[in-house]
């Protein structure tokens, strides 16, 4: 990278630190761009280490590949890789996708933007962007992907129905969010099944596939973009036991 992009790169992560600042809580802890929303009633896990294990063990069972194929991740897509931590995947999907591709890593914490941005530097990943999300929007350009990876990363997203309404318009037409994650409760680094797909389903999603694989440490899921995106109003939030929506107040 050229002194020129390593300067506007930094520059332009600068700015989207300053941006996350201005991000206002309310009393109750919740963002203020959060609150034309239902609250998610589950649990969070605590944020984990941006590392869900080594690099080497998950190449060793063929994590990433496997997920990329079940994905079906070709050269020239267009993916964001949300809750991209130490850039796992991201690294993996540039070269999947290669010169003519592009990828969009993304993460809420500004010590691993930056030292992934380090790393997009170090191993001259040309096709890859980095920009700073929020708790409850990705701030992703409309439009623009055809995969949107969410991997072991959605139990920690604490405004759901916020974060996928926002996330829903960057899917071009025929593009889907791949999630990978365990099943398990959701204070546990985990998120069973039924959950996932009641809040997906409830911010305009459907399920397309659902595989479990050993190679991925948990279970693989692809939604598609279904009917009209619901009013933020409109979303009826799913209850933890029996991952039903909730009744309308």
């Amino acid at each position: 990278m050229s002194a020129p992009r390593r300067f506007a790169f930094f520059v332009a992560l600068a700015l989207a630190g300053v941006s996350a600042g201005c991000h206002k809580q309310q009393d109750d802890g919740r963002p203020e761009s959060a609150r034309g929303f239902p609250r998610a009633d589950r649990p969070v896990s605590n944020l984990s280490g941006n590392g869900f294990s080594s690099e080497t063990e998950r190449d060793s069972v063929n994590e990433a590949q496997t997920v990329m194929d079940l994905a079906d991740i070709g050269e020239g897509m267009s993916v964001a890789d949300i809750g991209a931590g130490e850039g796992y995947y991201t690294v993996r999907l540039a070269q999947r996708v290669g010169s003519e591709g592009r990828v969009l890593a993304q993460d809420i914490d500004p010590d691993a933007v930056r030292d992934l941005g380090l790393r997009i530097e170090r191993e001259r990943l040309d096709n890859v962007s980095i920009k700073l999300g929020a708790e409850d929007d990705p701030r992703l350009p409309a439009n623009s992907f055809d995969r949107v990876f969410l991997v072991h990363m959605y139990h920690e997203v604490e405004e759901p129905y916020a974060f996928l309404w926002r996330l829903r318009p960057a899917l071009r037409k025929g593009g889907s969010v791949i999630v990978v994650d365990v099943d398990r409760p959701t204070d546990s680094h985990g998120i069973p099944p039924a959950l996932l797909f009641c809040e997906f389903e409830a911010a305009g999603f459907r399920l397309a596939e659902f595989v479990r694989k050993p190679q991925m440490q948990g279970y693989y899921a692809r939604f598609e973009a279904a009917g009209p995106i619901p009013a933020p109003d409109a979303i009826r939030p799913c209850r933890l036991a029996g991952s039903a929506p909730a009744a309308a107040s």
